[in-house]
């Protein structure tokens, strides 16, 4: 961890790191899987839907690396995307403003009443995450841990459109869903192990910290969740088998990922963390280029 410390320069992001300096991979990760939940369960999404998940994803990550930004030293900083959250303060939250009103317009004006109310029960648990989390429960080690919680408002938020359309879409998205939610849980959980001392000295409590002694388990967590995605698939059809492939196959790499992470560094297996959930680009190219 020592070296992966020293490797840090504040302000000098390599250029693959700028996805998540500027927080664009949760988002483009969120857009790809409701793309493949339509799938799963048949259900019309407009552009409409897929920019407001866009930026209501941007919007959390964003104001969650602005708050934390704001209360860290700068010479306790030990990543580039809180460095940047911090050196640029203002104009970002100039930015974030502008993307809340374009969401909020186009909330209002697009969605139906279903869909408008599946987004608030969304986004109250994200606000009071937000309140907990990084201000009043920040250091607290008997909170709830915070990568669980990112995972169940992720897979929420990235179905609630598809869920809010018709009856019978959660029993469809079930499965999918659930390996879904795993698969976000595998990638927060294995990001709190690499950035543990980025947490410890950011006075951030993670699982990583919380629970020293289920290190072993998270390790093991995504060859378990390849393994049963691999059994899901051998049982289903269709877009459902997508799915679980595509879940197996970002399990597989967020396991390969961990094991080469004493080689590539934190700050690399970090951003290799979230490609690694871009699997439903393989089902969604072909679809681009011979839909016609």
């Amino acid at each position: 961890m020592a070296n992966n410390i020293k490797d840090f320069v504040p302000g000098k992001p390599k250029w693959w790191q700028w996805p998540t300096v500027l927080s664009l991979d949760a988002p483009t990760v969120a857009l790809l899987w409701q793309w493949l939940f339509a799938r799963v369960a048949p259900t019309p999404l407009a552009w409409y839907h897929a920019f407001i998940l866009g930026a209501a994803t941007w919007l959390a990550y964003a104001a969650d690396r602005w708050i934390e930004g704001w209360q860290i030293a700068r010479e306790q900083l030990l990543t580039q995307r809180h460095w940047f959250y911090q050196r640029w303060r203002w104009p970002i939250f100039m930015v974030w403003l502008g993307v809340l009103v374009t969401a909020l317009v186009v909330s209002c004006t697009r969605l139906n009443s279903r869909e408008f109310t599946a987004g608030l029960l969304v986004l109250v648990p994200v606000l009071v995450y937000l309140l907990s989390h990084q201000l009043v429960h920040r250091g607290n080690p008997w909170r709830a841990p915070k990568e669980l919680c990112v995972a169940l408002l992720f897979a929420a938020g990235v179905s609630c459109f598809q869920i809010a359309q018709k009856p019978g879409v959660l029993r469809m998205l079930c499965p999918s869903l659930a390996l879904f939610g795993a698969l976000c849980l595998t990638n927060c959980s294995l990001i709190s192990l690499w950035e543990t001392e980025v947490d410890r000295t950011h006075g951030q409590t993670s699982l990583a910290l919380q629970y020293p002694r289920g290190h072993r388990l998270v390790r093991l967590l995504p060859w378990l969740l390849a393994l049963l995605a691999a059994v899901s698939a051998e049982r289903e059809t269709g877009a459902v088998q997508i799915a679980a492939l595509c879940a197996a196959a970002s399990g597989g790499l967020l396991g390969a990922i961990d094991l080469a992470h004493a080689r590539c560094g934190r700050q690399l297996a970090r951003v290799l963390a979230d490609v690694a959930l871009l699997t439903p680009l393989l089902p969604l190219l072909p679809n681009l280029f011979f839909s016609r």
